[in-house]
């Protein structure tokens, strides 16, 4: 049975992506270099959830904007949606619009590698 959500594994290019996801109030916990891969994993915190950032530049770009079969955005429920997307106005949030379906603020925008970030309030 499901207890709950572990964490969240997302590939980056780069270390500097890091600041993305602390901007967004997460905070490294742990880091491993792998020397077989080549890779770093970090692990990441913030308010109850767990991201482990995969960190290699060998890795090829998103396919696809979002729409292919998979995970197609990570969504971060937020205080205000507007003052988080004005924090992350480097990274060009869409513009605020309110879901048909939770009837809640919401706007996408996305991490330096291209991964899909809903923000909802």
């Amino acid at each position: 049975m499901i207890k709950g959500l572990h964490h969240i594994a997302i590939i980056v290019s780069q270390k500097s992506s890091l600041k993305f996801y602390e901007a967004l109030g997460f905070k490294e916990v742990s880091s491993l270099f792998r020397e077989e891969r080549k890779d770093e994993i970090v692990m990441m915190e913030g308010n109850g959830i767990t991201l482990e950032i995969f960190i290699d530049p060998t890795h090829p770009a998103r396919v696809t904007n979002p729409e292919a079969n998979g995970l197609r955005h990570i969504a971060f429920e937020v205080d205000d949606v507007e003052k988080t997307a004005l924090s992350l106005s480097e990274y060009n949030p869409e513009p605020v619009k309110v879901s048909p379906i939770s009837g809640k603020k919401i706007t996408f925008l996305k991490d330096p590698d291209g991964q899909p970030i809903e923000l909802h309030e």
